[in-house]
């Protein structure tokens, strides 16, 4: 999962794509990088790190210009460690950079495609290079000194008809200006934003609207599945539907786990999605156990507060804080390696005592993915002192590969592959355990837009939208996915190595 965001101004645009940047960070705390455009040049800064570590003033100066795009990358692509950070630029055709938030299933064929066909170079492991490179060799083939806004739609369409997979782009073409696109079926957001000032207008595209709403941009609108838009470095706006058959079906897992509770997305509040997986799960606890014995429920901080929050109401029950987060720890789901997660546990969360002893205490998580992170929360809670400890789930189970941006593609890591609920209880060590159903969950998302027909809910039901992915693609993402070491349980995680060092001025 990676953050994306891409800004046309009639002012300096560097200070404002870095707090977009910050405001994203959550999306992915790899690397950040950010690309400027003024007088014929591009000014590119990426490193890797969170945004605050990668710029400091003297970037911040050299990063000139009116118009630029911006991206943090958590890492879900590449078997080996290299310099990934994002945006990737390309000299020809004019001058393109590019950031990338998905992932192309169809990468190994177009690596290859690129280079036998296109005669094009790939450098990285990472499919945002070879997206990149598709995007620049459309272009080149038009043969054009100067781009119209056609062409670069035009260039738009070939992508979607070679490329599979998730992508929202944010993209920045030489004294022309920058584009946005979504992949046919929306899978990942990318939402536009507008103001007005004594110049003209100003725009904004971004991974989700709490960057808008931090830069002082009104929401436009969402870029609709297989849209792209243009932006002139003058302000001027331009879209077309450049996607043959486009199918809306948003990745659910933004609304329970990675988005920011503040971000509308697709028209969904994710803050009231939040609220209603909440209510979905106290009526599921109420239709089980109706005369449930629950005296406290506490969520894991920071995602599932809100759906804490809405279940304790609805219980009836008193809703506490029992563990303080520590807040300079990153987010354990999108730590690379299971090891550095394990660690960061206790690290990360300290139980308060006394909202625990002599109590049946019920957890609420937003989900639970390897489990080994659940595990020793339960342990935690029964240490300071827990009667009962019971443990709930704000998404069905991951039972699951997901392949469009989330890095969690081998099913030896999801502790619900090929297990029931009670064997997983039984791993985890609660005295219950509960999961919301996935026709209650997509309730709970789909109410405040229901024109959306279909979610992505592939790491929940195996059934993945793009209809490409086969088990063979699967088990060859696992290979490549899979750590050192051989004897690791069936709920422990593929090692993702980190990034090499990028430095780029």
């Amino acid at each position: 999962m990676c953050g994306i965001v891409g800004i046309v101004s009639h002012q300096p645009v560097n200070q404002e794509l870095y707090e977009a940047l910050t405001v994203l960070q959550h999306r992915g705390q790899d690397a950040a990088g950010i690309v400027t455009y003024e007088g014929g040049r591009f000014y590119l800064r990426k490193d890797k790190g969170l945004v605050r570590d990668v710029f400091q003033p003297e970037h911040m100066q050299h990063l000139r210009g009116t118009m630029g795009i911006g991206h943090v990358r958590y890492p879900t692509a590449g078997c080996t460690s290299s310099a990934e950070a994002q945006p990737f630029y390309v000299n020809s055709p004019y001058g393109i950079a590019l950031g990338h938030n998905g992932n192309l299933t169809n990468a190994e064929l177009l690596k290859q495609e690129l280079f036998l066909q296109d005669q094009r170079h790939i450098n990285t492991d990472s499919d945002s290079e070879i997206l990149l490179n598709v995007f620049a060799h459309e272009l080149q083939r038009l043969g054009k000194l100067r781009l119209d806004v056609s062409d670069v739609f035009d260039a738009v369409a070939e992508v979607h008809r070679r490329c599979r997979g998730a992508y929202a782009v944010t993209a920045m073409i030489t004294g022309f200006g920058v584009l946005g696109f979504r992949d046919p079926y929306g899978i990942r957001p990318a939402v536009i934003g507008h103001r007005d000032s004594p110049q003209g207008p100003e725009y904004i595209i971004a991974s989700e609207s709490v960057a808008l709403d931090v830069l002082g941009f009104k929401r436009l609108r969402d870029i609709s599945p297989g849209e792209a838009v243009f932006i002139e470095k003058n302000g001027r706006l331009h879209s077309r539907q450049c996607a043959e058959h486009a199918l809306h079906a948003p990745c659910i897992f933004e609304f329970v786990y990675f988005a920011r509770p503040d971000s509308v997305i697709d028209g969904i509040s994710v803050y009231q999605s939040r609220l209603r997986m909440g209510e979905k799960l106290a009526e599921k606890i109420l239709r089980l156990r109706p005369d449930h014995d629950i005296d406290v429920v506490i969520p894991i901080p920071d995602t599932s507060r809100t759906a804490a929050l809405e279940l304790a109401n609805r219980l009836g029950v008193k809703y506490r804080e029992g563990f303080i987060k520590n807040r300079y720890i990153g987010r354990t789901f999108i730590m690379p390696g299971q090891q550095l997660r394990q660690k960061s546990v206790r690290r990360k969360l300290n139980p308060i005592d006394v909202e625990f002893q002599g109590k049946n205490v019920l957890l609420v998580d937003d989900s639970i993915v390897r489990g080994t992170t659940s595990k020793q929360i339960i342990q935690m809670a029964r240490d300071a002192g827990a009667r009962k400890v019971y443990f709930a789930s704000a998404s069905p189970p991951v039972r699951y590969p997901y392949v469009y941006g989330i890095d969690m593609p081998a099913t030896s890591e999801l502790i619900a592959h090929g297990r029931n609920e009670e064997e997983i209880q039984r791993f985890l060590g609660a005295d219950w355990l509960i999961y919301q159903d996935l026709d209650d969950l997509v309730e709970a998302v789909r109410r405040c837009n229901p024109a959306i027909e279909r979610f992505e809910t592939s790491c929940f039901s195996g059934e993945y939208v793009t209809g490409d992915i086969t088990p063979e693609y699967l088990e060859r993402l696992s290979l490549c996915r899979r750590g050192p070491k051989k004897d690791d349980p069936p709920a422990e995680a593929a090692n993702t190595d980190n990034l090499d060092l990028h430095n780029s001025l």
